[in-house]
């Protein structure tokens, strides 16, 4: 292998380190929050320091969770092909490259953003990091519960990255989040349960069977559409809000009844994939409606 193909794996190597596709649906929610934050277009400058340094912590807490799963990750085949399960990058490495994210991310955020949501950014990046990593997700079913806070921060640390304040409307966006997180990992879970179990992890399905987990998923569901329309029944968005919440919660709602009567595996991935896309329209939705709706509104006189 050449040098330049050498530095291209290595690249690659630390790149897949920080599950790329994974921060990028966190900054993009975070982004959104940030948005939603501000009456007109938030600082652009303010906006780009606050995404680089989330995006950093979140690749920090990622490679850190990798560092800690490495013996899980080499026996499921949905993690085996990452860094550390096949030796790409040795231990040390990532333990380096954490840390240099980290005090990346956190320096951008207390220097040119708010000390606020650094806190906040770093409070979430060690609860994913470690607390879920090491405590929750070997010791208890509800591990994705409980873990899922770290999880739903995102578009609450967009909200205080403008404002430096925790206010109700960026509380509300964490629970939409908080919500969505149990269907979403659960449906994964499912289908994926014969690895889990050989890993040793006790997912729900693994602890309490396929039949219980439908019905937590089907349950958790009726709560994330219960939670999804309070914004528009405290005015934080209008109209188009709720058609696109209506509409997505119908869909998702389709698949997880679909799911709890005939399961398969087949229908339990469609299901996993449909979560991501729906939490992604979703947050979109919210950009429409706080832009379009409220411009709408004023320009009637309502």
């Amino acid at each position: 292998m050449s040098n330049q193909e050498s530095l291209s794996s290595a690249i690659q190597q630390y790149y897949d380190l920080t599950k790329p596709r994974v921060v990028m649906l966190i900054v993009f929610t975070a982004i959104v929050g940030m948005f939603l934050a501000e009456p007109g277009l938030p600082n652009f400058i303010t906006m780009t320091l606050a995404s680089l340094g989330i995006g950093l912590a979140a690749s920090s807490g990622a490679a850190m969770n990798q560092i800690i799963d490495m013996r899980a990750d080499a026996i499921m085949a949905r993690t085996q092909n990452r860094p550390l399960a096949t030796g790409g990058l040795s231990v040390w490495h990532a333990v380096v490259f954490a840390i240099l994210l980290c005090v990346a991310g956190m320096t951008i955020l207390v220097v040119w953003v708010n000390k606020l949501t650094a806190i906040l950014t770093f409070v979430s990046m060690v609860g994913y990091g470690v607390i879920y990593t090491v405590f929750l997700k070997p010791a208890t079913p509800q591990n994705i519960v409980i873990g899922g806070a770290a999880g739903a921060a995102p578009p609450l640390l967009g909200w205080t990255a403008m404002t430096n304040a925790i206010t109700p409307e960026g509380c509300l966006l964490f629970l939409i989040i908080f919500a969505w997180t149990p269907p979403h990992f659960w449906a994964l879970a499912l289908y994926r349960r014969e690895e889990y179990a050989e890993a040793g992890v006790p997912m729900l399905p693994v602890t309490h069977g396929e039949e219980f987990t439908k019905l937590q998923i089907l349950l958790y569901t009726y709560i994330l559409v219960a939670v999804t329309l309070l914004p528009f029944t405290i005015h934080m968005f209008g109209g188009i809000y709720l058609l696109g919440a209506v509409y997505l919660n119908a869909r998702f709602m389709f698949y997880v009844v679909k799911l709890y009567r005939n399961y398969s595996d087949e229908l339990s991935k469609k299901t996993f994939y449909y979560s991501i896309m729906y939490l992604m329209y979703l947050f979109a939705v919210m950009l429409l409606d706080h832009y379009f709706w409220r411009h709408l509104v004023q320009s009637l006189g309502l």
